[in-house]
């Protein structure tokens, strides 16, 4: 129950890492992301495999399955994404050629790999136990490899920054790489069940939260320069002050009984019923004129 509770684990972590990458790469295309979403696909195609094989029992199709995509293939794919994100597109397109070539033969091997042995029901059986040279050469191959290459870019991409959030991200995804490496270690000291599964859910753990860590904008609150408010207000203050200024002005002409200044500034700070009964005089005292 614990191995399949374990695997299940790492089946979920894998499956929303994946749906995260996957969403960053509908949004802006980069090709990083979507070999990060191939990988992290494999590597929940692999743990629902074990999560099978440790609760109804191993059989041929749920081992190959496990093998292939928790041992062989899914490594690559997660370095090839760091080829892509520090190389550029070009190299990574060669690199991706290499990588797909790589899948689809150790797929072909996996599939018609002869057993050596028979498949233990309700342990996972170790893949010198149970198949040939080709399988296992592969699987080592790819596997360290592949963990080289994303542990190397992880160390690289930490030297080069400076923000202590990155270097920090970039030393957990190190660490997850290290400790999904080291499955032959914890099989050499718990049960090989037991082993893979704390590997798994450990490994994909540390990755996905070395990832959030990196991708996570640090959002403060809003600051608002306080100079260029100041000059704003002191603006706005002036102008109410001009106005005011003209309408006691204006106010004193009328009561001196000078006729107010017609000119721009007065049109605007006058009225507007002021404005359209002095334009309605006007007109009847023409109309009272022109008449004989």
């Amino acid at each position: 129950m614990l191995h399949t509770a374990l695997a299940a684990a790492a089946a979920v972590v894998a499956l929303a890492f994946a749906m995260c990458t996957f969403e960053r790469w509908l949004v802006r295309h980069r090709r990083h992301e979507l070999a990060w979403s191939v990988a992290l696909a494999m590597f929940c195609l692999g743990s629902a495999a074990l999560a099978a094989g440790a609760a109804l029992g191993w059989n041929g199709v749920t081992f190959r399955l496990f093998f292939l995509f928790g041992a062989i293939a899914n490594v690559p794919f997660l370095a090839l994404g760091t080829v892509y994100l520090l190389a550029g597109r070009r190299p990574g397109d060669l690199t991706a050629v290499g990588v797909g070539v790589f899948a689809a033969f150790s797929a072909g091997v996996v599939a018609v790999a002869p057993f050596t042995a028979p498949l233990p029901a309700s342990e996972l059986a170790q893949g010198s136990e149970v198949f040939g040279p080709l399988p296992r050469i592969l699987a080592a191959v790819a596997s360290g490899g592949g963990a080289l290459v994303v542990l190397a870019g992880a160390l690289w991409s930490a030297a080069r920054v400076r923000a202590p959030r990155l270097v920090l991200a970039n030393a957990v995804i190190a660490a997850g790489v290290v400790v999904s490496g080291a499955s032959g270690l914890l099989n050499s000291v718990l049960d090989d069940m037991t082993g893979f599964s704390v590997t798994l859910v450990a490994g994909i753990t540390l990755l996905f939260a070395g990832f959030l860590l990196a991708t996570t904008e640090k959002r403060g609150p809003l600051a608002v320069p306080a100079a260029p408010l100041a000059l704003e207000l002191a603006g706005h203050h002036q102008e109410l002050h001009q106005r005011g200024a003209e309408d006691q002005g204006q106010q004193q002409d009328e009561d001196d009984g000078r006729p107010p200044p017609h000119d721009a500034a007065s049109r605007v700070t006058a009225s507007p019923g002021r404005s359209l009964s002095s334009s309605a005089a006007d007109r009847r005292s023409s109309a009272t004129e022109t008449r004989p």
